[in-house]
């Protein structure tokens, strides 16, 4: 039994005192900060909570409530400064050192897939679906760096890049297919007899790929075959060091939603609170 209170009344519980872990996490179409200053404050301390929400996780099983409901609205957060570069420089002047380089390198990877010419004509449908979970794809990753001597960093790059990490099921324009977007001709030849859907057998498949054009010794040469765009490669470089630099930003990226463009503008296809 507890003792009752000095005064002979019953005790007071302590007070609550608020952890990171219990703060209200942000809803998930949360308004994104429009000035400089709002904008540096909201990132840096979702940034940070999202660290150590990530740090908690460290990719073994589903993306956690708070990661998922964190990176929402920090990938919400670069969007916004990656489409409009006036807001992001006075934004990224703002930051604090820990996570300015992440916002710095991520924006900058976002407008260099921005640059990339796009076929005319209507957008196919985008049909999303479940990832592999992350820390198979880790593993995938370090098998086929073991092998064919392509960075871990470049094929998660590449998998983020082609297809949210196998989130995005459907063809491309040009038909390309799976979680690294193949053309059914390509993967004859680098296939090596898997499946072209299975993510383990599409990441080995691209690092057979990138090997074989010669990443080893020039791997933005080896990436500009996989994808004739010099956009696409400075893009992968900047999403690969990176997640380099700082392994969550792997788990980061992970937990980000699927948003596309479609003729009546943006629309996020996953995730808490999407659009119907």
């Amino acid at each position: 039994m507890a003792d009752d209170g000095p005064d002979g009344s019953a005790p007071r519980p302590p007070a609550r005192v608020r952890t990171p872990a219990t703060q209200a996490l942000p809803p998930a179409n949360a308004p994104v900060p429009r000035t400089p200053a709002a904008l540096a404050a909201a990132f840096t301390e979702t940034t940070r909570r999202l660290h150590d929400a990530v740090g908690r996780w460290n990719g073994v099983g589903p993306v956690p409530n708070d990661v998922t409901y964190l990176a929402l609205f920090h990938q919400r957060m670069l969007r916004a400064m990656a489409a409009r570069r006036a807001l992001a420089d006075a934004t990224l002047a703002r930051l604090a050192p820990d996570v300015r380089g992440e916002a710095a390198d991520t924006v900058v990877g976002r407008r260099h897939l921005a640059a990339i010419p796009r076929s005319p004509g209507r957008l196919p449908p985008v049909r999303v679906a479940p990832a592999a979970p992350a820390a198979d794809l880790r593993g995938d990753y370090d098998e086929a760096q073991r092998r064919f001597g392509v960075d871990w960093s470049i094929l998660a790059a590449v998998n983020f890049v082609e297809s949210s990490f196998g989130r995005v099921r459907s063809a491309s324009e040009a038909g390309a297919r799976g979680p690294m977007q193949f053309l059914p001709s390509t993967w004859r030849r680098y296939g090596m007899g898997g499946d072209i859907n299975d993510p383990h057998d599409a990441i080995l498949a691209a690092a057979n790929y990138l090997s074989r054009a010669g990443a080893q010794r020039d791997v933005d040469r080896a990436l500009f075959a996989y994808n004739h765009s010099m956009s696409y490669v400075q893009a992968i470089r900047r999403f690969a060091r990176r997640m380099r630099i700082d392994e969550r930003t792997f788990l980061t990226y992970y937990a980000w939603q699927v948003f596309v463009r479609t003729p009546h503008g943006v629309r996020r296809l996953t995730g808490p609170g999407r659009d119907a």
